[in-house]
């Protein structure tokens, strides 16, 4: 008999309808997703693939307020969806909406079993009051279990108080064959997709927002130190945008010789290839929850060089087997990293090759299977 389960998630991410796809389909779930937002367009600029969406879902009316660094969002009927499905577990993506803590009052009303989907992990800078860190452990305390996407989460949670035998993991994951498939073809015709993206021969790559706490002044600095002969052949793309862009490309015109580029933000077509035609991709982040553009440039057979801080950095890559990990702002580690990958071409060739070996488990369908046990093990456990 299937167990109905309601999975509670701010945004229509593009990475994550593929793991929901997979979780649809899976035989002891009969899953219906709750959206408290389409996207938000102040932070994010990707299409949304509706017609890709294959689980039954809603959109919860919402109203988003922006203070400072703070970004709060409000949704309005939330119970009574939660009445009509009377789902028998829910699986909640975060405690930091107000929609989270409804969610959690109306599962210990009900006696339904009530799961947190947290990627936070202890070196995230995100750390909030004393108060806040008050109402985190209140929150933890009333869940039933737990789902994390990796290694850094899980001892985040445990080191918080959470047994480890209610904590399932459910690795993150992105459509890999989609990627694979894409970069395959941006090989096949790299000319072209240089040409019409405007990337030099030979680049160096970063992906995400541009903003200081990324670590793009640090990548920068970094590729300032290389050695001149190499800052020749080898440019830097920084894929996205940001409120650093017009700072950084003024930053960037110092240094010579060397070509730094800004492609823009690139739609997940145009992202495959750019990743295919790259040397590596570096995320030399401050603070980091995942970092799913490392899964994405691995499936697209990159060596990744990882700030340690990112929560992925000890899951997917091991220091010198796929690539590197480095201290956070230390611009003369991340340069030697960098000089290594792209001046030793049997190395990146090896390094390329693992990291297609290694995201094979990372799969919307290894996600997906994730997500289930923890459903399941909490509505076998519940309150």
């Amino acid at each position: 008999m299937k167990r109905r389960v309601v999975l509670l998630t701010e945004i229509i991410a593009p990475y994550r309808i593929p793991v929901f796809n997979a979780l649809a389909r899976h035989e002891v779930l009969d899953l219906h997703v709750i959206f408290l937002a389409e996207t938000d367009k102040k932070l994010r600029q990707w299409d949304i693939y509706k017609n890709e969406i294959r689980f039954s879902h809603q959109v919860l009316p919402s109203w988003r307020w922006r203070a400072g660094k703070g970004n709060f969002l409000f949704n309005r009927g939330l119970w009574s969806a939660l009445n009509k499905i009377s789902p028998q577990a829910i699986i909640c993506g975060g405690y930091n909406y107000a929609a989270s803590w409804e969610a959690l009052l109306w599962a210990r009303r009900h006696k339904t079993a009530f799961v947190l989907w947290s990627e936070s992990n202890g070196q995230d800078a995100r750390a909030g009051r004393a108060w806040v860190e008050w109402l985190k452990l209140y929150f933890l305390d009333h869940c039933d279990g737990f789902v994390v996407p990796g290694k850094a989460a899980l001892e985040y949670l445990k080191s918080l108080g959470s047994p480890q035998t209610s904590i399932s993991t459910a690795p993150n994951a992105v459509d890999n064959s989609l990627f694979a498939a894409a970069a395959e073809n941006a090989r096949a015709n790299a000319t072209d997709f240089r040409e019409r993206l405007r990337l030099p021969a030979r680049f160096i790559l970063f992906v995400g927002r541009l903003v200081r706490e990324k670590g793009i002044f640090d990548l920068l600095e970094a590729y300032a130190k290389l050695e001149t002969s190499l800052r020749s052949e080898v440019g830097l793309v920084f894929a996205g945008d940001g409120f650093c862009r017009g700072e950084l490309a003024e930053t960037a015109k110092r240094i010579s010789p060397g070509t730094v580029c800004f492609p823009g933000f690139a739609q997940r077509e145009d992202l495959a290839a750019i990743y295919a035609l790259a040397e590596t991709l570096v995320l030399p982040t401050h603070s980091d929850t995942w970092g799913l553009v490392v899964n994405e440039a691995m499936a697209c057979g990159l060596p990744i060089i990882v700030s340690r801080v990112a929560g992925c950095s000890s899951d997917l890559v091991d220091d010198g087997w796929n690539g590197y990990v480095v201290p956070p702002l230390d611009s003369e580690k991340l340069s030697e990293a960098i000089a290594s990958v792209v001046r030793q071409s049997q190395l990146k060739r090896r390094m390329s090759a693992r990291s297609l070996e290694r995201i094979r488990n990372y799969s919307p369908e290894a996600c997906a299977d994730g997500l289930a046990a923890a459903a399941m093990s909490a509505v076998s456990g519940v309150r």
